[in-house]
């Protein structure tokens, strides 16, 4: 391999590699993905996910899927099970079974009772309120609690009665002591447990104390050897503590490496805001195709391989930015471009009668499946002197560089004839409801011998034989690229064009027999989907992306 066909080494990757070749942690790699199971995962997420399994599969290692679920009033079953489909569908196998922080709860609490006894923790009963105000600024040093000083004997005594339950929701917790006067915030005696009477989704009401994220996660890295902790840049701030835990319980010192997460381009990745919209009624669900869910864009048609090429076209940076979203949909027809097979689909019908050919004929033209693989195939396709167009192919009075079908004007129809419109019938409001057309015989696609050239081809079902179907026009679920810098509700700058419902969608006979998840490139359209509303009667497509980027047109970007 030439020096530049061999790709560079992202930091992360340095730094793994220089650990494999001094054989830190017996030259071996340990990765874990860590998901809190508070919602669906996102784009966001999938970069994380292709980053700790990818790095795990690179340097023959292993990756943990690992749930952090510390916080049970806002955890379930039915968040986990959505991210375990989503692991698996972008193409990765976690280590052993699925983990979770709460299989810890036992020994991270032995370890919280040996801080205390270190004098490393204190029981603390000030007021929420009353700690935000006290921990200070970033440039003012804080106060120390008037409970700091507490005897390791005593806060042992009410440690335990936290565990048994004597104490209500908010009346204590447990904190480090660390230093109230550090330059960094989250190292001012941050709290490490909390009372919460909550049944969790796993160990029910065994515990009515929980751990925090900054206590739990770097524990169980240790406890499950993770010798590279891959967080994104807002833990940088926490890489202190992280390591003050694990230098002070004496355990296995798993290193944290920040990087920078995915922000996308006229998208929103915050758990919060997305239950927001699914709670006010601006999307249908977790999974409605306009999302940046994972489920969301497998509904919509994106695929594993294309997001798996996205994630290595963003690449690891150190900084954060916003990505393009077009990267991300470029990435999408890129592949769609090889696997999806072509059909005939006309999304906003006019009715075309060929004068000439007749009325009682039929024939069946030979279509390309796909010209990126030959392997696909041909099909056949029904033609007769009725047919449909898109509306847009037609125009009364066509300007010049028009290039398809006007009064006078010849094209061709896609493996079938050249036609030429002859005339045309509107009805009482203006609406062309018909175009008369003439067709020549000796221009038949493959055996032309008629020695037109034209520059038009246009697509087209035959209206006999055609099928109805509902065609959902998905577009971006936002109008304003960096939705990090909006001042006001995000809401505001929704997109009231992110979904067009096409009910009367004509299709070629071919599709009568898709099955939901099939994927297909509609000639001229875009690539769509089968969506799982369809039904025995009307098929129902999702657009997964236009044929190219529409937006930049627009000036939207």
């Amino acid at each position: 391999m030439s020096d530049s066909e061999v790709k560079s080494l992202n930091f992360i990757e340095q730094i793994v590699e220089e650990d494999l070749n001094t054989k830190k942690h017996g030259g071996v790699i340990h990765t874990r993905f860590p998901p809190e199971p508070n919602g669906y995962p996102h784009i966001g997420h999938a970069k994380s996910i292709v980053l700790n399994f990818g790095l795990a599969e690179k340097y023959g290692g292993t990756c943990n899927l690992r749930f952090d679920d510390t916080n049970p009033e806002k955890e379930s079953t039915e968040y986990v099970e959505a991210i375990k489909r989503d692991v698996e569908w972008l193409g990765y196998k976690w280590e052993g079974e699925a983990l979770y922080a709460s299989d810890y709860f036992d020994q991270l609490y032995a370890w919280a009772v040996k801080l205390i006894k270190k004098d490393k923790a204190y029981v603390d009963d000030t007021p929420a309120e009353q700690i935000r105000e006290e921990r200070g600024t970033p440039t003012q040093p804080g106060e120390e609690s008037a409970f700091r000083d507490r005897s390791a004997e005593e806060n042992l005594k009410l440690f335990a009665e936290m565990k048994e339950g004597k104490y209500q929701n908010g009346t204590k917790v447990l904190r480090a002591k660390i230093d109230m006067a550090s330059p960094n915030m989250h190292m001012r005696d941050p709290i490490l447990y909390r009372i919460r009477h909550v049944e969790h989704h796993r160990t029910g009401n065994k515990w009515c104390i929980y751990p925090t994220y900054d206590f739990a996660h770097g524990q169980s890295d240790s406890l499950e050897k993770i010798t590279h902790s891959l967080c994104t840049l807002e833990f940088e701030v926490h890489r202190p503590l992280y390591d003050w835990l694990i230098e002070r319980l004496e355990i296995f010192p798993s290193r944290q490496i920040e990087f920078a997460r995915l922000n996308l381009g006229y998208t929103i990745v915050s758990k919060r805001k997305l239950l927001q919209l699914i709670e006010g009624g601006h999307v249908s669900g977790w999974d409605d195709p306009r999302m940046p869910t994972l489920s969301g864009i497998r509904r919509r048609g994106f695929t594993p391989a294309s997001i798996r090429n996205f994630i290595e076209k963003v690449g690891v940076a150190r900084r954060d930015g916003v990505t393009d979203v077009a990267l991300l949909e470029y990435s999408v027809r890129e592949d769609l471009n090889k696997k999806a097979n072509r059909v005939m689909g006309v999304l906003n019908p006019v009715k075309l009668t060929i004068a000439n050919y007749p009325a009682d004929k039929e024939e069946m033209l030979t279509a390309i499946n796909n010209p990126e693989d030959e392997s696909a195939g041909t099909r056949q396709l029904p033609f007769s002197n009725e047919l449909y167009i898109e509306r847009k192919d037609f125009m009364e009075d066509p300007p010049r560089k028009f290039f398809r079908l006007g009064p006078g004007r010849e094209v061709r129809l896609k493996y079938a004839y050249i036609i030429k419109c002859e005339d045309f019938k509107k009805d009482e409001e203006g609406n062309v409801t018909e175009i008369i057309c003439s067709y020549d015989p000796a221009s038949k696609s493959g055996e032309d011998t008629s020695g037109k050239k034209v520059k038009g081809t246009l697509s087209w079902v035959s209206a006999r034989h055609a099928n109805t179907a509902e065609v959902r026009l998905i577009d971006r679920l936002f109008v304003t690229e960096n939705l990090n810098e909006i001042e006001d509700d995000f809401i505001n700058h929704l997109n009231p064009g992110s979904m067009e419902v096409l009910g009367n969608v004509k299709i070629e006979p071919s599709l009568s027999h898709a099955e939901v998840g099939d994927q297909f490139q509609f000639e001229r359209q875009g690539y769509f989907i089968v969506d799982r509303d369809s039904t025995d009667d009307k098929k129902v497509f999702n657009r997964t992306v236009t044929l190219r980027d529409n937006w930049a047109k627009q000036g939207n970007k």
